[in-house]
């Protein structure tokens, strides 16, 4: 770290936070090449871009001298996605700077603007804040651009993701065309390609990261396959195998977020939940409660997460999976900073398993695929950790030795052992028995099931040349079935989603559809749990068969005998239901035409015509008439 060009009050800064090597992002803005210069920097979240563009600013702001000159106008300007990060970022350059003299202000929305103008008056050298809310001071005259030498976009590609190109594009603007532009993105998507060409100047490109996609060297990537159910369950596992002192656990949707908080907390564990409807103390609330050690767990979205950083966090979670690899990388770098390890688990189910593989390709990421933690596996890991538990290895006080002698003459040491452990289990959640899917690509059945025997041969579903396996249910066109109602059925019963639903034949008596190979399985067990007297669904053991409307009858093997379609008592039995379109021939003389008969080939009828539907306004009153005859 000597060796680069360090302003010697920041190199005295990074001294006293132990820095003992500078990170390649930080390593890479300090170079020669990029002395006064724009950068185009890459860099994985977390991999210490804030100082690296603290680093990479001290000449422009400095020079060659150790103390900055007095505030007056903004001579930096530091743009972040979200306010979370705006405040992480002024919190970093403050002592990173704090023997040089700087001032550094935050301007962020969900803050009293009024304080935020009072602290521009006062004067500062670095302004850092949100698009939205240094766009607002700009244009009330709060905040003078004009003598900007420096403007840094800071995780760029979240900026443009979150809607503030207009923004982002007024305040590049606004700034002298003299200035630094230093450009800061996870990945290098067409837009922020786009971004730098028009406000950079022959920018210096500092690739950081392993390539524009890749996986972050600090972080171990897990895929655990879970059977379609018992998602939560295998999340409940994750958590309590893996030991971190805080984790984030990643949905997509709010709702998805208050679901699963509410399942942890009622297991035992200390969990906070951010979403987009959480107002802005709500959410301070929620993050002090992580820094502090009160909540170890935060179910989160992808855009309320996005900006925060959790001390000692070593632990990512998809519960659901992310809509693209760029998503994956911003979620999964929320840990693994600092040179500290880190593990992002996504949690797949059979019908996401394509998705997943192909997110970790596109990715450039190796996870290692495996089943849910089972709760014996986690039970044994409790035991080992037993030992380490602080209660056993921290120095007694005299107190407790005394309390110590008072017990062991009243109760045996495997008595007093045997309440220890018990205390120490009842402070940890109980951990879920879950079921193990299949691992491999190898057919439906090869393995067993845990808690289950293994499928019967003649009990397979037939397999179509698509991937699908083909069921029957005992209802037809003489019961009304219709797509609208059977395929919300199935997967309400099969607990799957309409993806896994390939094509629905409906015949006569019985309807045959088809259901994804890779929850087939599943599907049969879930359905044969919920099969009643209404309908009965089984797996084909034979072809599928082309039926035509007088094809011949199929009887349903699964059913049993003697029992109608349709609960209750009393209803009809199939064959003596009406034909639903007979209707009674109408009384009265039959029209009877005199020579040859209407609508044959060689000209029109010698008879009369059937009578025509009026169009004129004097005939209306007798369409009346006769429709109401």
């Amino acid at each position: 770290m000597t060796e680069l060009p360090i302003s010697p009050p920041l190199a005295r800064a990074l001294a006293e936070r132990d820095y003992t090597e500078l990170t390649p992002v930080q390593s890479g803005v300090m170079g020669p090449q990029a002395l006064d210069r724009d950068l185009l920097v890459s860099a994985q979240t977390g991999s210490g871009k804030t100082v690296a563009y603290g680093l990479g600013l001290a000449h422009t702001l400095l020079g060659d001298e150790e103390r900055i000159a007095p505030a007056g106008d903004p001579m930096a300007l530091i743009i972040a996605p979200t306010r979370e990060l705006a405040l992480q970022v002024q919190r970093e350059l403050a002592w990173l700077y704090a023997q040089t003299g700087a001032r550094v202000v935050a301007c962020v929305g969900g803050m009293d603007p009024r304080r935020e103008r009072r602290m521009l008056d006062e004067g500062a050298h670095i302004v850092v804040g949100t698009p939205g809310r240094l766009r607002d001071h700009i244009e009330r005259n709060a905040l003078n651009p004009y003598s900007l030498k420096a403007v840094v976009l800071d995780e760029a590609d979240e900026m443009l993701d979150l809607g503030f190109r207009d923004d982002l594009e007024f305040i590049l603007n606004t700034t002298p065309e003299n200035r630094r532009t230093l450009l800061f993105s996870a990945t290098l998507p067409a837009g922020i390609v786009t971004l730098a060409k028009r406000f950079q100047r022959n920018a210096f490109r500092i690739e950081a990261s392993r390539g524009e996609r890749g996986g972050h060297i600090d972080i171990e990537y897990r895929a655990i396959r879970v059977v379609p159910n018992e998602v939560e369950h295998a999340v409940v596992n994750v958590l309590r195998q893996v030991e971190s002192p805080s984790a984030i656990v990643f949905c997509n949707t709010r709702n998805a977020v208050r679901h699963l908080q509410s399942i942890l907390v009622e297991r035992g564990f200390s969990a906070v939940f951010l979403s987009g409807e959480l107002g802005q103390h709500e959410r301070n609330m929620a993050l002090q409660a992580l820094r502090d050690g009160r909540a170890r767990i935060c179910v989160a979205t992808d855009v309320a997460a996005r900006g925060i950083d959790l001390p000692n966090l070593g632990l990512v979670i998809h519960a659901e999976l992310p809509n693209d690899a760029e998503i994956l990388q911003h979620r999964s770098g929320r840990t693994g900073r600092a040179g500290r390890k880190g593990i992002s688990v996504m949690i797949v189910p059979p019908a996401r398993n394509r998705r997943a593989e192909t997110l970790l390709a596109n990715a450039g990421i190796k996870a290692q695929w495996s089943g849910p933690p089972t709760a014996d596996e986690i039970r044994k890991l409790d035991g080992e950790r037993l030992l380490l538990d602080p209660l056993l290895t921290d120095e007694p006080s005299e107190e407790d030795r005394q309390m110590a002698e008072t017990l062991l003459a009243h109760k045996s040491a495997d008595d007093i052992a045997a309440a220890f452990a018990r205390v120490l289990r009842g402070r940890l959640p109980e951990p879920e028995e879950v079921t193990m899917p299949s691992m491999g690509r190898e057919p439906r059945g090869a393995k067993e099931r845990v808690g289950g025997a293994r499928d019967r041969d003649d009990d397979r579903p037939a397999r179509s040349s698509a991937g699908m396996a083909w069921f029957r249910l005992d209802a037809g066109r003489e019961n009304n079935a219709d797509p609208k109602w059977i395929l919300p059925m199935l997967c309400r019963r099969g607990k799957v989603t309409r993806q896994d639903i390939g094509a629905i034949r409906i015949f006569d008596d019985v309807t045959e559809f088809e259901v994804s190979e890779a929850v087939a399985e599943e599907f049969a067990i879930s359905v044969r749990r919920a099969n009643a007297e209404d309908i009965y669904i089984e797996p084909m053991t034979e072809a599928p068969g082309q039926r035509g409307p007088a094809g011949p009858a199929r009887k349903f093997a699964g059913k049993p005998a003697g029992k109608p379609f349709g609960k209750g008592e009393g209803k009809p039995p199939r064959d003596a239901k009406p034909f639903k379109d007979a209707r009674p021939a109408r009384e009265g003389k039959p029209f009877k035409a005199e020579g040859r008969p209407f609508g044959s080939d060689d000209g029109k009828p010698a008879g009369k015509r059937p009578p025509q539907r009026p169009t004129g306004k004097a005939e209306r009153g007798g369409f009346k008439h006769r429709k109401g005859r």
